[in-house]
Order: C-alpha cells, then sequence, then structure tokens
C-alpha cells in the first residue's frame, strides 16, 4: 500500500469511528478533487456515435434502447449478452501527466471488462460483459496553476466541513460549455450532461482529481428510479443510490454514475470505489430484487444468519481492538473492544469489498489460513443434496490479479465481481429460475 493511500484509509477511519457504523455507505475518497487551461477534444460527431449502435438488440446500447434506464433494459434484461457503455471522463488534475491518466483510463476499463467475465477465473473462454467505450475525454487542466485541482472544478465553496462538491453543478448549462459536445440541430448550443445522457450519448461519468484535502467527494454518487418487485421503475421516485450523495443534486429523470477518480492511486482504488457503489445501489433497495441477493451473496446479513450477532456485517470493526480470527475453517470469532461473538459452523459466502472470506480485518488481502466458503458455488447447488459446495478458501484464489490492480483491494476485487451472476450463470433464486445477470442492473 502506498503511503498516500494509508493515509486515506486512517483518514476514513476516524470518520467512520466518528460517525457510526452505518457511515460506510458515505465513504468519503479523501484527496479526489481542485483547477485548469481548457485542452478538450473537438465535439464529437454525435450523430455518428449513435448509428454506431449495434442493430443486434442482445447488445446495448443499440438502435432500439441506447439510454441509461429505458424500461426496454427491465423488459429484455435476461436476452442482454454484451453491454458496450459510453463513457465520459473528466479531468481536472493539474499536476498528473496526460499519458498517465490516459493508461488510468484504459487499464481501468481493462480491468473492468475482466471482472464481468463470469467465472474467469478457471473459464479462459469466459466473454466480458462490460466493454466500457470512452466518449470523450475532457481535459480541463490549467497551465500554470500551481493548484492542484482546476478550477472549473464545481465546489460548493461556502461548505467548510464535509462533503463540498456541486454535483448538480455537472448538469448545468454553464458547465455544458466546458464539455464542449455541440447540438448542429439547435444553433450550434452546448448539449448539457442530462441531454447527453437523455440521448443515450453518456451512460458513466468519471472525473480525475490530483489529492487535495480541499476538495471532498464521495467516491461515487447516483440518482437512480426505485423499482417495484416487476422491475417496473416509480413514475416520480428516485433513491441515492451510489456511496452517498449531494441532496441538491436534482433528478434529471435518468439515471447516471459519477466516479471520482484520485489519479495519484491506481486502478484497484477506483475498482474499490466502483465497487462501494455496487453497495449502495443495494442499500439503496431501489432494485428490492438486486438488494435481496447481494446482501446474501456480500454477506450484508449476517444479523439473521446468527441471531446473536449484532450487526448486518463486519464492516462496524474498525480500530485495533476489533477484528475477526478464525481458530478453525468454519468458526469465526469476532472481537469488538471487550465483547466477542462466536460464530459456529460459519461458512463465508462471497465476501465483500472489504472483506474476503477469511478477511481478519478490514483490507485485509494477505490471510493465508483457509476457511470454508462457498463463493464459486453459491446458489449453485452442485453440492451434496442440492447444497452449495463449502471449499476450503485462501487468498491464493485471487493471486492472479495481483499484478493487474495491484493497490487497494483491486486484486480481490476482480475475482469476487467475477463471482457475481453474471451472463450465462449457474445461480438460481428463490423460486429455482436461473438468476438474473447483476450487470444491467447498473443502468436501470
Amino acid at each position: 500500500m502506498s503511503s498516500s493511500g494509508a493515509l486515506n484509509r486512517e483518514g476514513h477511519r476516524r470518520q467512520r469511528a466518528r460517525s457510526g457504523d452505518g457511515f460506510w455507505r458515505a465513504r468519503i475518497l479523501a484527496g479526489c478533487l481542485g483547477l485548469a487551461v481548457m485542452c478538450q477534444a473537438a465535439s464529437p460527431d454525435w450523430q455518428a456515435v449513435l448509428a454506431s449502435d449495434a442493430a443486434d438488440s442482445s447488445v446495448w446500447p443499440n438502435r432500439i434502447s441506447r439510454a441509461n434506464g429505458d424500461q426496454w433494459l427491465a423488459e429484455h434484461h435476461d436476452r442482454i449478452r454484451l453491454m458496450r457503455p459510453r463513457l465520459l471522463v473528466i479531468n481536472f488534475a493539474n499536476r498528473t501527466p496526460r499519458p498517465h491518466l490516459d493508461k488510468l483510463v484504459q487499464d481501468l476499463i481493462a480491468a473492468l471488462a475482466e471482472s464481468s467475465r463470469y467465472r474467469g477465473y478457471q473459464n479462459a473462454d469466459a466473454p466480458a460483459f462490460l466493454q466500457y467505450r470512452l466518449f470523450k475525454f475532457v481535459d480541463l487542466r490549467e497551465a500554470g496553476n500551481p493548484q492542484p485541482t482546476s478550477s472549473h472544478f464545481p465546489l460548493k465553496r461556502e461548505v467548510k466541513e464535509g462533503f463540498n462538491v456541486d454535483y448538480g453543478a455537472f448538469f448545468s448549462a454553464a458547465f455544458a460549455a466546458q464539455l464542449g459536445v455541440r447540438d448542429p440541430s439547435a444553433g450550434g448550443r452546448f448539449l448539457r450532461l442530462d441531454e447527453l445522457v437523455e440521448r443515450g450519448l453518456v451512460h458513466e461519468l468519471w472525473f480525475t482529481l490530483d489529492h487535495d484535502d480541499s476538495v471532498r467527494a464521495f467516491e461515487c454518487v447516483e440518482l437512480k428510479p426505485q423499482y417495484d418487485e416487476s422491475f417496473v421503475p416509480h413514475s416520480s421516485k428516485f433513491v441515492q443510490a451510489g456511496n452517498g450523495g449531494d441532496p441538491d443534486q436534482q433528478w434529471t429523470g435518468r439515471s447516471l454514475r459519477l466516479g471520482c477518480i484520485n489519479a495519484t492511486r491506481g486502478i484497484g482504488c477506483f475498482l474499490e470505489s466502483l465497487s462501494h457503489s455496487i453497495d449502495g445501489m443495494a442499500n439503496s433497495k431501489a432494485i428490492p430484487y438486486f438488494t435481496r441477493y447481494f446482501h446474501e451473496f456480500a454477506a450484508h446479513d449476517l444479523d439473521k444468519r446468527f441471531g446473536d450477532f449484532p450487526w448486518p456485517s463486519f464492516y462496524p470493526l474498525w480500530g485495533e481492538d476489533k477484528g475477526v480470527h478464525y481458530p478453525d475453517p468454519s468458526t469465526a470469532v469476532v472481537r469488538f473492544g471487550p465483547r466477542t461473538y462466536t460464530l459456529t459452523n460459519y461458512v463465508a459466502y462471497g465476501g465483500n469489498a472489504h472483506f474476503p472470506p477469511n478477511g481478519r480485518r478490514h483490507y485485509d488481502l494477505e490471510n493465508t489460513n483457509a476457511v470454508y466458503s462457498t463463493i464459486e458455488d453459491w446458489r449453485s447447488g452442485r453440492g451434496e443434496n442440492g447444497r452449495d459446495r463449502a471449499v476450503l478458501w485462501t487468498n491464493e484464489r485471487f493471486a492472479r490479479y495481483r499484478e493487474q490492480a495491484p493497490d487497494c483491494m483491486g486484486p480481490w476485487l476482480i475475482y469476487w465481481r467475477q463471482n457475481f451472476p453474471g451472463f450465462g450463470n449457474l445461480q438460481k433464486d428463490d423460486a429455482g429460475r436461473p438468476m438474473k445477470n447483476w450487470w444491467p442492473f447498473l443502468f436501470y
């Protein structure tokens, strides 16, 4: 772990300790923000971009549906075999060279593709379900500005403590000029971000920042429609579905994930941010089906599985006097200050963004001791009497990804996400039907 990574995590730990065990849902990415000279690429021919969409309706976006939140997505969810979301990247990092940023974005796209290969660690032919494409890179660095962050970055400058990013400003007409995408059908004016999303030109936004304590951003924010049990969105209800959010951000009618990349760190750290956004989507209950099964898979239901355990997960275990040890592969002993809780007949399911199946504390990638886990067989029922197979599991399972995503929880998260129910998965829901592929939910 880099020294800056260690400092960021210690700050996260202290903030959580002050804010209670629910604070992890709104995790600060310390150092995400700051000032820039305009260096934008030419306005893309967005009509040509749309014309390039697939005629094949098993690929999304396509010529029938291309915008986040289309009801078409829910209605054709099970037919989709490939998603090629368009990505808008905005750089506000004054000090980071452009070649570094280009490589960072390319490596992130590659890691996300790898992580969407269903059980790719055991199937070399597993296809990548998520194949992000770069719609535009908007470079807002300012030559000669000594500050780490561009002055073009939207801040709530009156906010002196806590999160101070003005996420709503990304959607403003004033910021549209910074994005630089012209609408030739309307006198050449610039399209706002919400219009880019409405047209299906942009499906996700990442912004890059150098470490700057004056800017305090969430890792990912997203407003998402509230769906019912039949995957029908409510006509007017929406929820915060990232790992935090700006209460002043206005609902534009379609979901959009905005992720903050600390350009001084690596791809594993942003992969962790995006994984927290998946946590946030489940916790928001925007899609009840997803919440139901993700919480089981990701060990966010321990209080239900073990009646005397006081928390849904191990996330409250911040601090040196808190953690887990495994005296044998099927027992977890949880220490919380002077109190201990013994979970007998313990089998880890899928683990979560901070805790692999044998995790002893937050961010523990180094435990070589084995525990029983069903992560590679969860809800597949391929064991005796139709039960999931629990096998001895160690960190060797994700060792192959230590080079591709070496920082933060990156190597674990690629493997973890490969075990999500993906396209053609083997998992079953409560009714015994094939589990829905989780990846399309990202763009509901």
